[in-house]
């Protein structure tokens, strides 16, 4: 079990690492808001790979035929959302310190990133791969064991992005906060668009 749990640990750290539309967004929020908020950004995708890493290794294949099944509307869904987020990041000026960490903002933040994450239901194929990749074979605590590391490994990654970034933000000034708010912004709507055009073309 043990060894399962830190093969989980290496494969949740290697999904999350890339930084994609949720690291833009775990970026963006901890310059904006503070390392709390882009904390909370990365616990709730890491939550969502958790949720599809168990329907992947306990073989729930009701449920993951139904999401690939939508996989039109889930995609079409979190294209329009991340093209609105894009928009908004462009749009609005950077912040001129760190706001506030309310909990409301934190749970919104970590409801809105585990939704996001959620509208990739290919994700639970991706899981199907690597866990047969592992020899997942042990029954249903190995699978718990695999998706515990996945958890965790994503969440090493997302502390280590956000405390990263927090770090880099009190040596800065709104010059390069403005820049991050430009590039994020045109980055996430570009991964809106493309999440858009795939689709519809599904």
């Amino acid at each position: 079990m043990v060894q399962l749990f830190c093969k989980g640990l290496v494969v949740g750290f290697s999904i999350a690492a890339p930084v994609g539309p949720i690291g833009l967004l775990c970026i963006r929020r901890t310059v904006a808001e503070g390392r709390l908020s882009g904390l909370a950004t990365g616990l709730g995708a890491a939550t969502a790979d958790a949720v599809y890493g168990a329907v992947a290794g306990l073989g729930l294949t009701a449920v993951s035929g139904f999401l690939v099944g939508q996989q039109f509307w889930l995609g079409v869904g979190g294209g329009l959302f991340l093209c609105y987020l894009g928009l908004r990041t462009f749009l609005i000026p950077p912040a001129t310190q760190t706001a506030a960490a309310a909990g409301g903002g934190l749970v919104g933040a970590f409801l809105s990133t585990f939704v996001l994450t959620l509208t990739n239901p290919m994700t639970i194929l991706s899981f199907v791969a690597v866990f047969a990749g592992l020899g997942l074979g042990g029954g249903r605590g190995a699978a718990v064991a695999l998706v515990a590391g996945v958890f965790a490994g994503s969440c090493t990654w997302w502390l280590l992005l956000s405390g990263g970034v927090a770090l880099l933000r009190t040596r800065t000034g709104p010059a390069w906060m403005t820049g991050i708010n430009r590039v994020s912004g045109a980055l996430l709507f570009a991964c809106g668009a493309y999440a858009l055009v795939a689709g519809l073309r599904a």
